[in-house]
Order: structure tokens, then C-alpha cells, then sequence
């Protein structure tokens, strides 16, 4: 009887070592690194960096074995009981948490597709309207942009003036091209006489702003091309979650009695 019970322990024994070799991925100075902690490391470079191929695999598996390595002589040499260890740790495990915290709040309050919906209404009806697709050319004095006007009147080309005149280095290279904007996009004094023009009319008179002398053209007039609603969902919805999670912050913040 006492010789079956052996054959069957040790044929119990030769069964399980494949089983339990496959749950470490190395065994370093005796000490067995279980796959658990490779799924980890994964798992982390998943999430913050990608998709994990075969040789990312293989350099996270050396990782994890470098780092049993490391772990063993740092034990061996007592880190673990230095006050700069015991900060370290406390400082990791208040950032783990925290970050816990927050993740499970963002599940647990997610941003609906009716919140993103009227947030995506709101901002058509704000940015509803005309688009304008206008040339200026900016100058520093009244009489400069006179003078330039009555040269445009004459035939000068508008675009060559504004290459060679205007103090706006942004238009003046493409020729005074501000591209499509909505005259909300401009201060006061330029949109007002903007909105008041044709398309293909120029202003006959100087327009004074708080960066000079504009001499405004309209070239094109439309209706605001406002981008679909699957379009920027997922921009809409990204950002309502971070202020939702900034007023959770706030709120904990707020309700904290501090001393």
C-alpha cells in the first residue's frame, strides 16, 4: 500500500511541474516570476502605449526577469526598511488610489450621448450664421491706407498691395487672405464694416481697429459649415468627461475641512 501511494504522488508530481512551469516565466536564484506579472506589465503598455507585438512581448519578459533580479538584491540589502523607501511607497500608494478613484469614477458617471447631443446643439446655434471669406491689408496710418485705396481704385491689384504693405504677416504673404471666418472671429470695428460689405466689395474708407488702418475686401459670402454631429462626438464627449471630472474634483475639494 505504502509503495502505490508513492508511485501515485510522484506520478502527481510529474503531471503538475508542466502545469506549474507554465505559470512563471523564469525562475531566478530559486525564486519562480509567475506570467501573472508579464500580463501586468501588458496590460500597462497596452494602455499607455499600444498594441503589444511579439517583440514588445519578449522585452516586457525580459523586463519582468530584470526587475525579479533587482528586487532580490535590493531586498538582500534592506531597502525595504529606509525612511526614503517607506516615503516612496506612501507617495505610490496615495497616486495609485487617487487614480483609482478617478477611473472609477469616470465609469461610474459616463457622459450620455443626449448630454453630448445638446452640447453639439449649442454649439451650432452659437456658431450658426454667414461665413466670410475676407482680405484686409493693415497699415499704421490713415493716409497710408487712403492712398492705398485710391491705388486699388486705379487697378493695383489688392492681393500684390497687401504682399508688399501689410503689417499683418499672417494674410499679407497670401495676399491679404484671412481665409472663412464668422465675423464673430474679429474685432468689433473690422466685423461691423465687414458684415456691411458685398461679396467682391471693398470698404471705401479706412477702418480704424486697435492694430491700425484696415482696408477690408469680401470675397466670398456663405452659410457657416458647421461639422456633423458623428464628426466630433468623440472630441465633444472626451471633453465633457474631463470637466465632469474637474467638478468632482472640485466638489471633494470644497467639502474637505481643512485645518
Amino acid at each position: 500500500m505504502k509503495a502505490s501511494l508513492t508511485a501515485i504522488a510522484a506520478a502527481l508530481l510529474i503531471s503538475a511541474t508542466p502545469w506549474a512551469a507554465a505559470q512563471n516565466i523564469a525562475i531566478v536564484n530559486g525564486k519562480p516570476v509567475p506570467t501573472s506579472r508579464l500580463d501586468a506589465l501588458v496590460a500597462h503598455f497596452e494602455k499607455t502605449r499600444g498594441p503589444v507585438d511579439d517583440n514588445a512581448r519578449e522585452a516586457l519578459k525580459q523586463e519582468a526577469i530584470l526587475r525579479e533580479v533587482f528586487m532580490q538584491e535590493a531586498e538582500r540589502r534592506g531597502v525595504a526598511k529606509t525612511a526614503e523607501y517607506a516615503q516612496q511607497m506612501e507617495l505610490a500608494r496615495q497616486g495609485i488610489m487617487i487614480q483609482a478613484m478617478f477611473e472609477n469614477y469616470k465609469k461610474t458617471n459616463p457622459v450620455t450621448d443626449e448630454e453630448v447631443k445638446a452640447e453639439y446643439d449649442k454649439f451650432v446655434e452659437a456658431n450658426a450664421g454667414k461665413e466670410y471669406r475676407a482680405r484686409h491689408i493693415l497699415v499704421p496710418t490713415e493716409k497710408e491706407a487712403k492712398d492705398l485705396i485710391a491705388q486699388i481704385k486705379k487697378g493695383a491689384k489688392f492681393e500684390a498691395l497687401a504682399k508688399s504693405k501689410s503689417k499683418d504677416p499672417g494674410s499679407g504673404a497670401n495676399g491679404g487672405d484671412l481665409d472663412w471666418a464668422s465675423a464673430s472671429s474679429y474685432v468689433t470695428e473690422f466685423s461691423e464694416a465687414m458684415v456691411k460689405l458685398d461679396k467682391g466689395q471693398m470698404t471705401e474708407e479706412p477702418v480704424k481697429s486697435q492694430f491700425g488702418w484696415h482696408i477690408i475686401r469680401v470675397d466670398d459670402v456663405r452659410e457657416a459649415q458647421m461639422p456633423s454631429f458623428d464628426e466630433v462626438k468623440p472630441t465633444i464627449a472626451e471633453q465633457m468627461g474631463k470637466q465632469k471630472l474637474m467638478a468632482f474634483q472640485r466638489e471633494l475639494e470644497e467639502k474637505a475641512k481643512v485645518e
